[in-house]
């Protein structure tokens, strides 16, 4: 394995990682407002989010279709993620709510909680893959 696949792997891993905390953040966010009323449960689809942070597309994607609007500055409002990692509004959508409530909160405590739950298992994954590249990245500088 080449040095430069080896860092684009763990360059695509590490930018999983930092999505996996912000979704990590969004959920906790959910599940801190299940008692709020009229709040919209978030979240943001994950693979489409990781192949807009590390450039890539999935198969049989269509390309992204133009915003129409030019921003000439990074506070300016547009697309994107605003960089690996860094999920804005815009990509964030809101969940479709299954079961009315009488206070208009469409948060189901036991999807977030599932959802909490996998996207940490995944996290871990992620983290114990980067690790292990790395062990044996160094295993193989100090041939061993």
């Amino acid at each position: 394995m080449s040095a430069s696949r080896l860092t684009e792997s763990i360059d695509f891993h590490g930018s999983a990682l930092l999505l996996r905390a912000e979704r990590q953040k969004v959920i906790a966010g959910n599940i801190a407002n299940a008692d709020t009323p009229r709040f919209a449960a978030r979240d943001f689809d994950f693979k489409a989010a990781l192949a807009e942070a590390t450039g890539t597309r999935p198969e049989g994607a269509a390309a992204p279709a133009s915003q129409g609007v030019a921003t000439t500055h990074a506070g300016h409002i547009g697309g994107g993620t605003g960089g690996a990692g860094r999920i804005d509004s815009t990509v964030q959508k809101y969940r479709a709510t299954e079961q009315p409530s009488l206070d208009a909160n469409n948060v189901d405590l036991d999807r977030e909680r599932a959802n909490f739950a996998d996207n940490a298992v995944r996290y871990e994954a992620g983290l114990r893959f980067i690790n292990g590249s790395v062990r044996t990245l160094l295993s193989a500088i100090r041939g061993e």
